[in-house]
């Protein structure tokens, strides 16, 4: 197994952009990093409108009640990661993408390669005062409910791992649009459902900045972590392939 330092890694963190081009840069980067055009990289999100971004392999129709995110101006994109859909509103959430060599988890099985890509936040959460840990086989949870969930996508020799947690959700809009309490939790009732999802900022009381700081100081203590950009290059195809794909009608209802 390699350690965390013996990569060279960058981290990205720009201005808020919008959900599609988030789903494309993912998809960019993790591509650059096979082809050994960029090294391994952390991502932090900013978000420029809400969204709900389904699973690789989610029904849209399943998941989403469609006239409830219209009502409400959410965008609704298809990431090419499997799991659940997650709920995004800016500000609300915490974002992460780290996009590595395949040979940094080389060997591992899916699930510990989900339990090691996640062990730092899971020590940085830990270091602010909540008692998270990993939950097979892709959530971080805590003694007060879920925290987030992780997802995964192998791209050539570059595998792409990432994560959104709730910072500060607002439950009863995300189950307007979210068809999961309905059928998942309709015997246990709403209050059960809004439970699932547990903010951080309940359990810390610390600002959004702050939590991603201590991230970020976990980050660097095991890694030599230097700030990068998005080139031209980069943003100019990630772009394209928002608006060729990601806005696509055809991607976003695709039936797997």
């Amino acid at each position: 197994m390699m350690s965390w330092n013996e990569l060279p890694w960058e981290l990205i963190h720009t201005d808020p952009q919008p959900a599609a081009l988030h789903m494309a840069l993912d998809e960019i980067i993790t591509q650059e990093v096979s082809d050994g055009t960029r090294a391994p990289t952390l991502r932090i999100w900013e978000w420029q409108e809400a969204a709900v971004v389904i699973g690789r392999f989610q029904s849209l129709r399943n998941e989403i009640e469609a006239d409830a995110a219209a009502h409400h101006g959410i965008r609704v994109v298809r990431r090419i990661s499997g799991g659940g859909a997650m709920f995004i509103e800016p500000g609300n959430t915490i974002t992460y993408s780290l996009s590595v060599p395949k040979q940094f988890v080389a060997g591992m099985t899916f699930q510990e390669s989900y339990e090691f890509l996640d062990s730092w936040v899971i020590e940085a959460l830990r270091e602010i005062g909540i008692d998270a840990w990993y939950q097979p086989l892709n959530d971080i949870t805590s003694a007060g409910g879920k925290i987030g969930g992780a997802a995964q996508a192998r791209r050539g020799n570059a595998v792409l791992h990432h994560v959104t947690m709730a910072y500060d959700i607002d439950a009863d809009k995300m189950l307007e649009v979210l068809r999961i309490g309905k059928e998942k939790l309709s015997d246990k009732g709403t209050t059960s459902a809004k439970k699932r999802v547990d903010p951080i900022r309940s359990q810390t009381g610390m600002s959004r900045e702050a939590v991603i700081e201590a991230m970020l100081d976990v980050f660097r203590k095991k890694t030599a972590l230097k700030p990068s950009t998005l080139d031209a290059s980069t943003l100019e195809q990630a772009e394209k392939l928002a608006r060729d794909r990601f806005l696509s009608n055809e991607w976003t209802q695709l039936v797997p």
